[in-house]
């Protein structure tokens, strides 16, 4: 459920470019894809706001964004919620 809300995040995130589907798929860095990093700033404000988490981008937070397996365990892990 949180992987296909992120998924929907990106698409949104990145005015399409990226769709929601390609980011469920991706088996390439989503910066492949073509999220650029005014997408990727989007998508930390929207991450940020549906989770009530911040992301914080001194250490691998631009990382996250790159990868939707990654980014769902990093939200798992800061609201304490289970995985997929």
């Amino acid at each position: 459920m949180v992987r296909e809300r992120l998924a929907a995040m990106v698409a949104s995130a990145s005015d399409g470019a990226v769709t929601a589907e390609e980011a469920l798929n991706a088996t390439v860095p989503l910066s492949a894809l073509g999220v650029t990093s005014l997408a990727q700033m989007r998508l930390i404000d929207a991450v940020e706001t549906e989770f009530g988490i911040e992301i914080d981008l001194s250490d691998d937070g631009l990382e996250l964004l790159d990868d939707l397996g990654v980014l769902e365990r990093y939200i798992a892990e800061a609201t304490g919620r289970s995985g997929p």
